[in-house]
């Protein structure tokens, strides 16, 4: 079964538990950690990727010993429980994601997070679908950098966002290849700006741009969009509306301030 949320005005802070389950995952020296996947606009119809697992890997200095047989480490990897799902990743714009794994893993410090896809993934282009290549992605994974010391009893949302517009390749033979671009990031360590869009029912697309940061995301049918995975900082959004047929609309919002842990809210924006 498809597990999908949606992120708007929302987000979810690091916190530490406190009931009777989450005393006893810090004292065995376990984190909570849901991984979440979104997409950035890509110009295709659909793009479908075949994910099998996700897989952290822990620093060189993690003590796999202490851990009891219950948990299965291979060359310091810990492989979390995911459901082997196809997700469309251009439905996971506009706020919307997929959650991928959720569930306790040891606690330390990690310094990547892997994707393994399995066969069926395919992209449909102009209404003809075509097999996606993905060398490698089979066996190794889709590696990802992400960096962060995982603290007993703390849950964390690690969020996995496909830039699907530079990850796919044309290929000369007609042919298309993934090399993916792909950015990891904790909820609790960047931040959001979220917000709405009117008129509804209208295509745009929505970019942040700060200091070495652009992410991008499309409005949701409901009209609302989320921009994940902020570092702290300023940035300026611009929204590209297509009121009319072929016909862009640029409205852009200077100056907004992101906050790590937290979501900014822009409200209701009208374009005309």
């Amino acid at each position: 079964m498809l597990k999908y949320g949606l992120l708007v005005a929302g987000i979810l802070g690091l916190s530490s538990c406190s009931d009777d389950d989450s005393n006893a995952s810090a004292e065995a020296g376990t984190s909570n950690m849901t991984v979440r996947m979104v997409d950035a606009p890509g110009d295709y119809d659909n793009v479908f990727i075949d994910v099998e697992g996700v897989v952290v890997k822990y620093n060189d200095d993690f003590n796999e010993e202490a851990y009891d047989d219950d948990y299965v480490f291979v060359d310091g990897e810990f492989e979390l429980d995911t459901d082997d799902e196809v997700y469309d990743l251009l439905e996971l714009t506009g706020g919307a994601y997929a959650i991928l794994a959720d569930e306790d893993i040891p606690a330390g410090a990690i310094s990547q997070v892997r994707l393994v896809l399995g066969d069926d993934n395919t992209v449909v282009v102009d209404g003809e679908t075509y097999p996606l290549q993905t060398p490698s992605a089979q066996q190794s994974g889709l590696k990802v950098q992400f960096n962060q010391t995982l603290e007993a009893g703390v849950f964390y949302t690690v969020v996995l966002d496909f830039n699907v517009e530079e990850s796919i390749v044309e290929q000369g033979n007609g042919g298309y290849l993934l090399k993916p671009v792909i950015r990891a990031s904790a909820i609790e360590a960047t931040g959001v700006i979220a917000g709405s869009l009117l008129p509804l029912n209208v295509p745009a697309t929505i970019t942040a741009e700060g200091e070495g940061v652009v992410v991008s995301t499309n409005v949701s049918s409901d009209g609302d969009f989320a921009l994940n995975g902020l570092p702290e900082g300023v940035y300026d959004v611009t929204i590209e509306a297509e009121l009319v047929a072929d016909v862009i609309t640029t409205v852009v919002v200077e100056d907004v301030a992101v906050v790590n842990g937290e979501s900014t809210a822009l409200g209701a924006i009208t374009v005309e």
